[in-house]
């Protein structure tokens, strides 16, 4: 995985501005902390950070091509899983190679195939390409989502990055919010709106789409999209196809240059994957390692809800054992969570979600001390169904987005609305925010002609999962890890398996009456009953003491600052009234999440210089 950025402009010559494209690229030496390029022409400055996956010696980027009288440059992050078929392909078209590399493969498709090359990919990636000849970029978002690309206009110059703060090292580009931003940003329910990234003016390419900017204007393609249709396989077919789609799947996404690894809770989803992988390592005579995170006291303070029903730890020793894995269990404590609390909200540019994501990151920059790549079992739950939500009454009877319901109930999140104050409540309507983000999303549900109600209501919530809540997932898993030059696959995000699973009925997707039951089937003969059978919990967080209390010291003084530029959107005496010891727990990481957000929010506002745009009154 890499770092991208670039800047383009019909009506400036870009040449000279070579220590200009240099810092927008150094903001994001993170991503690529390997090496480092940058390529100018008169109207286009592309820049690369490198992390070396594949082929150390020919993979550099930009990479340009020149042939008959074209020149094309390339800026990509991700990986091409299908690289080795398409290398063929443009082989037996004339085409001839100075490389190993799947960037390389990369541009030849481009050059090859134009705008349609992206149509051809298996794998996850964003890039960019500037075809001197066309005079055009041309910008492209994997199918689901899982690499991150931002873009820009300000009047003839185009700006794109892996990251927001590479655009905002750009002088164009200024840290500005509307009143969609704030609603964005205080908004402490977990929702993506597609092509949004938070500040003014500045958006994100969405999954499955590519952008053409000519001097002309923009086009905008939707390359991929979920289509649905009858499901004509039976029980037994779906359960061999699905098994050969992972199969193949996490056989691609084990090719790599340096070590891989893979990501262990116990649960069905990583359980699997980890088994197909420990499987081709032993045909490779090789061990598997893999990863899990802990906390300190967990089995003390452990309370078990709806979304963590049990420990994760004995669970993984029955698999690790079981595969014959080596295991390494990283195991945090209190200091390390509080001392990197704002650690994902430079990550992400924005506000983000607490220890959920600091938690990650600390796993990942233990990982990276002996791997470079891990596999993850992120968006099989989307994908097959495995959250509560999607089996119970709150799918089928909720007017907005089903998980909205589901952690409404918790104490501090139930009354999330009651944390803002007045005056931005007037401003950014949250309710109404909400309803219309719903319906947005409701309306771009592709339908299946003649399904029941119940049946069309379930798509609906998958949809709503796939396109507004997996992408909070994939963005925290590629910040947290690339935040240390770490790269992280997801196998259960192949199109191929998507488009599969996406039309498979209920009653198969739960086959055996149990969440993801099909899946279940999927994975029989390659982990013990007890494990292919455990229910689903969630992804394992603090509840120690000394955390809450923690985060209750941190926002005390933040909430008697008068000078905090957070202070006058909050409702200061509510928010009091629940750091009181007389308050009901915090426990709970839906409860303890606003909090965090919020000291977070207020280190935002301060080190980004965010400027208020239609809210001004609110601040000081």
């Amino acid at each position: 995985m890499c770092g991208i950025t670039g800047w383009i402009d019909w009506e400036r010559d870009l040449s000279g501005q070579g220590a200009l494209i240099e810092a927008m690229t150094g903001k994001l030496r993170h991503r690529g902390p390997d090496a480092q390029g940058c390529w100018l022409s008169a109207k286009a400055a592309l820049g690369h950070r490198r992390l070396i996956v594949i082929d150390p010696e020919g993979g550099a980027q930009p990479m340009v091509s020149k042939e008959g009288g074209r020149t094309c440059a390339l800026t990509y992050n991700g990986e091409i899983y299908n690289y080795r078929e398409l290398r063929k392909e443009l082989a037996d078209r004339g085409h001839r190679f100075r490389s190993q590399s799947d960037t390389e493969v990369l541009l030849r498709s481009y050059l090859e195939w134009g705008e349609d090359c992206v149509r051809r990919l298996n794998g996850i990636f964003a890039l960019g390409i500037w075809d001197e000849q066309k005079q055009q970029l041309f910008l492209a978002r994997d199918h689901l989502g899982v690499k991150p690309l931002f873009y820009a206009r300000r009047g003839s110059a185009v700006l794109f990055g892996s990251e927001i703060k590479a655009l905002l090292a750009h002088p164009l580009v200024e840290p500005e919010l509307d009143a969609d931003g704030l609603a964005e940003v205080f908004n402490f329910f977990p929702l993506h709106t597609p092509g949004s990234a938070v500040f003014k003016d500045i958006k994100e390419v969405r999954p499955g789409h590519c952008h053409i900017f000519a001097r002309g204007g923009e086009r905008v393609i939707q390359y991929w999209s979920l289509h649905s249709a009858p499901h004509n396989d039976d029980l037994a077919t779906t359960t061999e196809h699905i098994r050969a789609l992972l199969e193949d799947t996490v056989g691609r996404q084990l090719i790599a240059d340096v070590p891989v690894v893979t990501l262990l809770s116990g649960g069905l989803d990583s359980s699997g994957l980890t088994a197909m992988a420990a499987g081709d390592f032993q045909q490779a005579g090789k061990q598997l390692h893999t990863y899990s995170v802990d906390f300190k006291e967990s089995s003390r303070y452990f309370m078990a809800s709806a979304i963590h029903k049990s420990l994760d730890a004995p669970w993984i020793n029955r698999v690790a054992d079981y595969l014959g894995t080596k295991h390494h269990t990283i195991t945090l404590d209190t200091p390390e969570l509080l001392d990197n609390l704002l650690i994902p909200m430079y990550a992400h540019d924005h506000p983000a979600y607490g220890q959920i994501e600091t938690s990650m990151f600390l796993l990942f920059k233990a990982m990276k001390q002996e791997a470079t790549v891990a596999l993850s079992g992120e968006s099989a739950d989307e994908i097959f169904g495995g959250y509560q939500w999607f089996a119970g009454e709150d799918l089928l009877d909720a007017a907005t987005f089903p998980w909205i319901v589901e952690f409404g109930k918790t104490e501090v999140a139930h009354e999330a609305f009651s944390l803002l104050s007045p005056e931005l409540l007037e401003i950014i309507q949250p309710r109404q925010y909400l309803a219309a983000k719903y319906r947005e999303a409701v309306a771009e549900v592709p339908r299946l002609k003649g399904e029941d109600a119940v049946e069309a209501k379930r798509r609906e919530g998958f949809y709503l999962n796939l396109t507004r809540f997996l992408p909070i997932l994939l963005d925290r898993k590629d910040r947290m890890s690339m935040a240390v030059g770490f790269e992280v696959r997801v196998p259960f995000c192949d199109y191929r398996l998507v488009e599969y699973v996406w039309n498979v009925p209920w009653e198969l997707k739960v086959a055996g009456n149990i969440e993801k039951g099909i899946l279940r089937r999927s994975f029989a003969g390659l982990l013990p009953d007890d494990v292919l059978y455990r229910h689903k919990s969630g992804y394992p967080t603090s509840q120690h003491p000394s955390y809450i209390k923690g985060v209750r010291d941190a926002l005390l003084p933040i909430l008697d600052d008068p000078q905090a530029p957070v202070r006058p959107f909050l409702n200061i005496p509510f928010i009091k009234s629940l750091l009181t010891d007389e308050a009901p727990s915090l426990t709970h990481v839906f409860n303890v999440n606003p909090l965090e957000r919020i000291i977070q929010i207020n280190s935002w506002l301060n080190d980004y210089h965010v400027h208020i745009g239609n809210a001004g009154r609110l601040t000081h």
